[in-house]
């Protein structure tokens, strides 16, 4: 039988094997274990293969894996990779490390006002619309900078780097001229913010491409935890 660690191990060896083809470090690529809609036993078995980072896209479902496991397993680090709607902004800001999907300023702002004083500053990636397809969430390219500079100012938080989400398609060409755009943003935004060190690009399906194009975090979900159950 296939273990979850037997999984990690091989999406490990993905990241490896992109990152050599490509002269890169494979310390320079952080794997992010995307554990939405699977039950706490099987984060669990991933914590014990040696997984730290965990991704959760639900709000209420990632706030009660935070709250279930953060007194066992304080070394966790938990980021929010969803979208979030600002009602739903203080669970964010009160419980999780990470928040990947900022794209307005009114979400910066209240993220900021309601992180606790005694918690670090969350850290922050602005999530750009590469594709430009309505259906997605996140800024156009030119709002970047703009949004940027908002963040920079709120001392509650701490600006990382880029998110997105590309066009689903087997297309290489169509993978890699979006990652090469996200890219060249993130080049931007580091330019201006040297701290600015995360571009978190790439999936299951298409991790080579987006590590060949600088990807320094993959979000890898099915590839470790199967496929997801969306019934119940």
């Amino acid at each position: 039988m296939i273990t979850i660690a037997d999984r990690l191990a091989a999406a490990q060896q993905r990241i490896e094997q992109a990152a050599q083809k490509c002269a890169r470090q494979t310390k320079d690529i952080q794997l992010l274990a995307v554990s939405k809609t699977k039950p706490i036993s099987q984060i669990i078995e991933a914590y014990e293969a040696g997984q730290r980072t965990f991704g959760e896209n639900y709000v209420q479902e990632g706030v009660q894996k935070v709250t279930e496991l953060k007194s066992r397993y304080p070394d966790i680090e938990w980021h929010f990779i969803g979208p979030l709607q600002s009602n739903k902004s203080r669970l964010v800001a009160e419980h999780f490390d990470w928040m990947h999907t900022v794209s307005r300023d009114k979400i910066a702002q209240r993220l900021h006002e309601q992180r606790p004083a005694q918690m670090p500053p969350l850290n922050v990636c602005i999530q750009i619309n590469i594709s430009e397809e309505d259906s997605k969430s996140g800024i156009d390219a030119d709002g970047m900078l703009a949004l940027a500079e908002s963040i920079a100012a709120l001392p509650n938080l701490t600006l990382r780097g880029l998110m997105a989400i590309p066009t689903d398609t087997d297309d290489i060409a169509q993978q890699s001229r979006e990652f090469a755009a996200l890219k060249a943003c993130y080049d931007q935004l580091k330019e201006r913010y040297p701290q600015v060190d995360t571009l978190s690009m790439g999936m299951s399906g298409d991790l080579e491409q987006a590590i060949a194009n600088g990807s320094t975090m993959v979000r890898i979900g099915s590839a470790i935890f199967g496929a997801r159950d969306y019934t119940g």
